[in-house]
C-alpha cells in the first residue's frame, strides 16, 4: 500500500493536500470494519472533494491512503494521538500496544517525506488541506452551527481572505473552527508555515458531502474561494513591492 496518492496538475503554483482522504486499512491491522465508515475512521466526503477540485483547477494533489485509525496523518509523529486506541467513544484494541517506529515507517513518514518533495519541487504559492468534520461529536457536546470553517496557524493571510469570501456568499463560516490549527495545524505547519508558503485549511460539514451532488456543490464553491485567496494574495504581494 502506497503512503501517498499522487494526483498530477499543471497548475503547481497550488498544491491540495488530504490527510483523511482514505478509509483502508492494511490486512495485518484489525481494525473493526463498521468504524471504517464512521467519522473516525475518515473524513467524509473530503477525498472526492480533493479529486474533484484538483481536476477543476487542474492542481496537484497529495491524498492519504490509509484510515486515521491506523495512525492519524495529521499528527506530529511524537502526538500521543498518533494511533488512537479510543476515537469518540470507540475503543480501537488494534492500537493497544502498537508498534508506533513501524508504524510511522510504513505509513507517516512516505506520506509527509511526499508532500515535503512536492513543496521543494514546485514552491507553490498556496496549499490547501481538506478536511471534513461531523455536525455533532457522537461523544456528545453542542451542535456544530457552520457549514465550514477555516483553520490556520500563525500565517493567517490566506485564512482571512477564504473567511472574508465565503461569508459574503452567506455561507456560516467559522474562524478557527470547529477546532483552533493553532492547536491542531499539524502538516501544515510543516510543510506550508515551515516553508514561508501561504495556507489554509478547509474544513467542511460531512454530511454536505457525503455524496456526489453535495461534492459538486462544494467543489464550485471552493474553486471560487481559492480563486479569492489568490488573488488576494498576489494583489497583497504587489502592494508590498
Amino acid at each position: 500500500m502506497s503512503a501517498a496518492d499522487h494526483l498530477p496538475g499543471t497548475d503547481t503554483g497550488l498544491l491540495l493536500l488530504c490527510d483523511h482522504a482514505s478509509a483502508r486499512v492494511p490486512d495485518d491491522i484489525a481494525i473493526p470494519p463498521h468504524l471504517l465508515a464512521l467519522h473516525v475512521g475518515v473524513d467524509i466526503g473530503a477525498g472526492p472533494l480533493t479529486r474533484a477540485l484538483s481536476v477543476r483547477l487542474d492542481a496537484p494533489a497529495i491524498l492519504g491512503t490509509v484510515s486515521r485509525l491506523v495512525i492519524d496523518l495529521h499528527r506530529q509523529s511524537d502526538h500521543p494521538g498518533l494511533i488512537p486506541e479510543l476515537s469518540d467513544g470507540h475503543a480501537i484494541a488494534a492500537n493497544a500496544g502498537a508498534d508506533r517506529a513501524d508504524r510511522i515507517a510504513r505509513f507517516h513518514a512516505p506520506y509527509h517525506r511526499a508532500i515535503r518533495d512536492q513543496v521543494r519541487r514546485d514552491r507553490p504559492k498556496l496549499i490547501v488541506a481538506i478536511h471534513s468534520f461531523t455536525p455533532r461529536l457522537e461523544t456528545g457536546g453542542e451542535p456544530r452551527p457552520w457549514d465550514a470553517g477555516i483553520l490556520y496557524g500563525r500565517d493567517d493571510r490566506a485564512a482571512r481572505i477564504a473567511i472574508d469570501h465565503l461569508r459574503a456568499q452567506g455561507i456560516p463560516t467559522g474562524d478557527q473552527q470547529p477546532y483552533s490549527g493553532r492547536v491542531l495545524n499539524a502538516t501544515l505547519d510543516r510543510h506550508a508555515d515551515g516553508q514561508g508558503v501561504p495556507s489554509l485549511s478547509v474544513e467542511v460539514r460531512n454530511d454536505l458531502i457525503a455524496d456526489v451532488e453535495g461534492v459538486t456543490v462544494w467543489c464550485g464553491i471552493l474553486a471560487d474561494m481559492i480563486a479569492a485567496v489568490r488573488n488576494g494574495l498576489a494583489l497583497e504581494g504587489a502592494a508590498a513591492q
